[in-house]
């Protein structure tokens, strides 16, 4: 994240791995010492929300700002009037969890005039092993329904390709050209790729342009 954005938005197709990202981040600032906000606006999609791991972000002093009816199973798509104080400078490092296509984004197109002024980056997340998006063109065009939708623009793109818990060396290498022609077709600049902290074998070492992430979001029968 530059110096200059206190606000980050971690957007992409559903099921890319936006969720776990955002969460990784956040504990990554906060274990910093930073103050800590995470916004979840995944109102569409009732799975793999951030609002999901409240537990785990407030063991860690990680502020959550939740849909209204989050843990319900009510899905109505309610911003909660606590959403706006992620722009006063008190709410320290914030990072939105958006939505997981261009209908879970339509929410931010209501803050885009403050996100603006405030200043942010906007990561779009890719991973070419999820349907939908398995082609730097799918890609690409899936990113202009999310910026039409937000009213925002991606600053750049992280590379999220894997296979969950299948998820090898080989699986991660194998996800670096479809990110570069992606970022190519973009015109984004690629931050880096992410690895699961249990895809490596004993003796093996990640390339780099590599970011180790934690796995915190679980499929629901794991």
């Amino acid at each position: 994240m530059s110096e200059q954005s206190r606000v980050t938005v971690i957007c992409g197709h559903y099921g890319c791995g936006k969720t776990n990202l955002t969460l990784n981040l956040a504990l990554e600032a906060a274990a910093k010492g930073e103050k800590v906000t995470v916004a979840d606006l995944d109102i569409v999609n009732p799975y793999f929300r951030s609002s999901e791991y409240g537990g785990l972000l407030e063991e860690h002093g990680v502020h959550l700002i939740a849909p209204v009816f989050a843990g319900t199973t009510l899905d109505t798509p309610t911003l909660p009037p606590e959403l706006y104080s992620i722009f006063e400078p008190s709410a320290g490092q914030v990072f939105i969890d958006a939505g997981g296509d261009d209908a879970g984004v339509t929410a931010l197109g209501g803050l885009h005039t403050q996100l603006e002024e405030t200043g942010y980056e906007m990561l779009y997340v890719i991973n070419r092993y999820r349907v939908l998006s398995q082609t730097p063109e799918e890609a690409a065009a899936l990113l202009q329904e999310i910026e039409g939708a937000s009213r925002l623009k991606a600053t750049g793109l992280v590379n999220n390709s894997h296979l969950g818990v299948e998820t090898t060396l080989e699986t991660l290498l194998g996800g670096l050209d479809f990110a570069h022609r992606t970022a190519q077709l973009t015109g984004l600049p690629l931050l880096y790729s992410t690895a699961p902290d249990f895809a490596l074998k004993p003796g093996e070492t990640l390339p780099e342009g590599f970011k180790p992430i934690q796995r915190h979001v679980k499929f629901l029968w794991e």
